[in-house]
């Protein structure tokens, strides 16, 4: 057999020399270090994690989708056989000279020896250098079967409580699968998930900022992951007793509010006072029913001298048809209600009957369980079942299992789809096993003109496989981090996820609501944001989370329930006032946190306000008169004021694509809005009765600002719009222009 000699042309000649050249010669480079016994190197255990300590296979450099300059990694080592591969054989193997290894390509360019773009990631000698280079000196070899494998990795300490100043060294151990360990402490990646409470060097030591709170550092080595847990208490001038010592002994604590009381000891806060009845009355009123409290309301809750006048408040908000209407607009949001850009006449009927399907279920409190069986499972037509709208959305398996964990399990594992997740144990085997639960979806019928089909009848097909994108293999459905489900060829494999996500054991699903349900009325889910859990991103307070998981799960999944319980906490009541002992905090729920009004509920409360409700109209119909944007059927109702103040384009799950960060455009927007010129100057408005009325201009102001504001004016508020009204000469333009500017404060603006 004649072996082929390779062809080299002149200029790979000339290549080969000038890298010869270039390396540094042997007698330059430092000795290695004595080792006794000198330890093997792997290149799945040694190798590998070196290249992601030193950013190689990041995101940013050759481990994104197309590498960088002809080199491609797989993200953070996630596939070492194609690293192995890249490495070693590829470009006909010029990135290796075992026989001159500091002369090799891979080690002349992460010295900054040779030009390269990412810059000099390795100093000549070094312990990570003289590994790699070892490894090429050993002739590269593979991994093999009987190389040992990573275990685990270990954080000492795991836990630690800092004072303003101090710092804490970290140390890493591998545990491998033959039973010896190694100190990785300087080879491992590091990650804080609060930068602004505390960083971590590249060395493993943590160093607090001059901030209290809770935070979390990621430890990586290799494809296992640790997490150090750390807490910077608030520290109390010396010699004073804490708030917290007062407020104990003024105040009940029962319930889960032991649980919020135990994380203030721990991070050394105190809550702010109670909220007025003023405040507290808006503010249950807007995060129940989307809705202001009337001027009326708002009084007789402030004359209630019942002590369980909270309560009571909260059952009847909870009895309103807005709270349905208001709470089946956040789960059409969730579950993608999309009317797909302005709705036809063909998409229309669709997603009305999928929203009034959500909005009588939560009227009726039907169990979460319940709720969310029916939408998975959904076969038929929308007629017929209207929780198969869902799925003219949701058609593709990447849709099926970003939209099932996100919403139901709250894990973001859309990472996995193409590699590893890089902060979680999901691989690409989770992702697709998930996907192949809906492999046999049926659909037929339908409008096949419409840009989504619509009107389908969903079934379950006789036959349907899903192959792994990478290796071909038929995936088997089973769910993320659960057993592998028993079915036979007749059995709905949705059926079987629905049962194994609605098990009382279920790690994710009451959690997860629970979750939901906490950061819709307190502004910050205790797992923040509330659907990415996961070890790199634990709960601010996990025994209030599991206290709150399992009461609603023994409650039967009593959505009215649960809300019942949080809006009864003692962290809801509080107000949003931050006090010297708190001022820092943004985790612990020691005061309300403000949040700006929802686009929908900020329109119906203007319009509330105005006496004047939206006149909503659409390519399909006009809706009737008094129609509220809490009740529209779907995003598709055309509103350049909702879409200014982040209305969703219902693409995804997740919250996240509800934006209520400030913007130029919702000032130009107050400023200068169609929708809100129309309601002040309306002949049938407010601002019409209150310029016709004959009644003092003090009483007037006193009713505006129980409508806009929820409370009384103060002295000095009445007194400076006294004046302003008694400076006008007419009077209809005068109340328009005070109204105006007080729904342009945030005090209006925000929830409080």
């Amino acid at each position: 057999m004649t072996i082929p000699f390779p062809r080299f042309d002149y200029h790979s000649v000339l290549t080969m020399l000038a890298l010869v050249a270039a390396a540094p010669c042997a007698a330059a480079q430092p000795a290695l270090p004595n080792r006794d016994p000198v330890q093997p190197v792997y290149f799945n255990t040694d190798v590998v994690p070196l290249l992601t300590k030193l950013g190689c296979n990041s995101g940013g450099c050759h481990g994104k989708a197309e590498g960088q300059n002809g080199f491609k990694l797989s993200l953070l080592g996630f596939e070492p056989e194609q690293d192995y591969e890249a490495i070693v054989t590829e470009a006909r193997g010029r990135r290796l000279l075992p026989s001159a290894p500091a002369a090799s390509l891979f080690l002349l360019k992460a010295t900054g020896s040779f030009s390269h773009g990412g810059g000099k990631r390795l100093a000549i000698g070094s312990e990570d250098y003289q590994t790699i280079r070892r490894w090429i000196e050993n002739g590269s070899p593979p991994a093999k079967l009987s190389d040992p494998t990573l275990a685990r990795v270990t954080v000492t300490p795991d836990r630690a409580t800092f004072d303003a100043t101090s710092r804490q060294p970290l140390r890493v151990v591998a545990h491998f699968s033959n039973g010896t360990t190694r100190d990785v402490t300087r080879r491992s990646v590091y990650q804080s998930n609060e930068p602004d409470i505390a960083e971590v060097t590249d060395a493993g030591t943590v160093q607090v900022k001059n901030r209290s709170g809770l935070f979390a550092v990621m430890v990586r080595y290799g494809d296992q992951i640790a997490v150090f847990h750390g807490t910077v208490p608030h520290h109390q001038k010396a010699g004073t007793e804490s708030p917290l010592i007062a407020w104990e002994r003024a105040n009940t604590i029962s319930g889960i509010d032991k649980h919020l009381v135990a994380n203030w000891k721990r991070l050394g806060v105190a809550p702010s006072r109670a909220a007025s009845d003023e405040e507290f009355i808006r503010r249950a009123s807007l995060d129940i029913c989307g809705t202001l409290p009337t001027p009326d309301e708002v009084m007789a809750y402030a004359a209630d001298t019942r002590p369980d006048k909270r309560a009571k408040l909260i059952d009847r908000l909870l009895e309103r048809p807005e709270y349905a209407s208001y709470f089946a607009l956040k789960w059409a949001d969730i579950l993608r209600n999309r009317g797909k850009g302005y709705s036809t006449s063909q998409q229309r009927p669709g997603t009305a009957l999928f929203a009034g399907w959500i909005r009588d279920s939560l009227a009726d409190n039907m169990p979460y369980d319940r709720f969310v069986g029916e939408i998975l499972t959904a076969s038929g037509s929308q007629e017929t079942n209207p929780p198969t709208v869902w799925y003219r959305t949701t058609r593709t398996s990447p849709e099926f299992v970003e939209s099932v964990a996100q919403a139901f399990l709250g894990i973001r594992i859309q990472c996995a789809q193409c590699h590893h997740h890089p902060a979680e144990r999901w691989s690409q085997a989770d992702y697709y096993q998930l996907a192949a639960v809906f492999s046999r979806v049926g659909r037929k019928g339908g409008f096949a003109d419409a840009e989504v089909p619509t009107s389908e009848t969903i079934f379950l097909a006789d036959a349907g496989e899903l192959l792994h994108p990478r290796t071909k293999s038929v995936m088997r459905p089973r769910p993320p981090g659960g057993p592998d489900f028993k079915l036979t060829q007749y059995d709905d494999p949705r059926r079987a996820l629905a049962k194994w996500m609605t098990a009382s054991d279920n790690p994710y699903f009451a959690r997860t609501m629970a979750n939901r349900m906490w950061g819709h009325f307190l502004g910050r889910g205790i797992i923040h944001p509330i659907d990415d859990a996961r070890s790199t991103n634990p709960p601010s307070n996990p025994e209030l989370l599991d206290a709150l998981a399992k009461d609603f799960a023994t409650s039967g999944y009593n959505v009215k329930h649960l809300i019942r319980a949080i809006c009864n906490s003692t962290a809801y009541g509080l107000s949003s006032i931050p006090e010297e002992a708190n001022k820092d905090d943004v985790q612990s729920f020691a005061r309300y946190y403000p949040r700006r009004l929802p686009a929908e509920v900020l329109l119906d409360g203007i319009g509330h306000v105005l006496e004047s409700p939206t006149k909503f109209r659409s390519v399909a119909a006009d809706f009737p008169a008094g129609t509220r944007a809490i009740d529209l059927p779907d995003e598709a109702v055309p509103s350049q004021f909702l879409d200014v103040f982040g209305r969703p384009a219902r693409n995804s799950a997740c919250e996240c694509e509800r934006v209520d960060a400030p913007a130029l455009g919702q000032t130009l927007a107050l400023i200068g809005s169609p929708e809100i010129q129309d309601k002040l100057t309306s002949d049938k408005g407010y601002v019409k009765r209150l310029a016709g009325n004959s009644k003092a201009h003090g009483d007037n102001v006193h009713d505006i600002f129980l409508r806009v504001f929820g409370r009384p004016p103060r002295q000095r508020e009445l007194a400076a719009a006294v004046k302003f009204l008694e400076s006008q000469t007419d009077r209809k333009e005068a109340y328009g222009s005070l109204l105006w500017s007080l729904l342009a404060t945030n005090e209006f603006l925000f929830n409080h």
